[in-house]
């Protein structure tokens, strides 16, 4: 099955604004989705930039999100854990939660968030990296989608 996952912010394949990078306000985009199956017991994101000169760069790791949510809000809280029980994860910057772009200049970058229906709730502690997610999601996605957008510094 597909989910369907789409922002306000940008339009799947464009740039993304300017206040959602690391070096300016490092806000997450507002993120909708539909499709979850009604088996889905929990949903995880995981945000990355496959272009970065390090290989791939995680930017933002969610995950035990309900499965009756149907978004995120802009601006989510850098908390290792959020009020409807969701956690977050480290991403590359060594940080809890969402961490924007911050290419290298030179070409555009692309951001993929990735958005997966679970048949398990992981019920893991807040902190993991994608690596611990994807293997305690290894064999439970029911569903999955992705949106992407581009970034680039001058």
């Amino acid at each position: 099955m597909k989910l369907h996952l789409t922002t306000t912010a940008f339009t799947d394949g464009q740039p993304i604004p300017r206040q959602h990078a690391f070096d300016d306000q490092d806000r997450s985009p507002a993120l909708q989705w539909s499709g979850v199956p009604p088996a889905a017991k929990s949903l995880a994101l995981i945000c990355d930039d496959p272009d970065a000169p390090v290989g791939t760069w995680v930017h933002w790791v969610i995950y035990d999100l309900p499965p009756t949510t149907a978004g995120l809000s802009e601006g989510v809280s850098k908390s290792p854990e959020l009020a409807n029980g969701a956690k977050q994860g480290v991403n590359d910057y060594k940080r809890i939660g969402y961490g924007g772009p911050c290419p290298p200049p030179g070409k555009p970058h692309r951001y993929f968030f990735k958005l997966y229906a679970l048949d398990m709730k992981p019920d893991l502690k807040p902190g993991l990296t994608k690596k611990d997610l994807l293997k305690a999601m290894d064999g439970h996605v029911l569903a999955e989608g992705q949106l992407m957008g581009t970034y680039q510094r001058k």
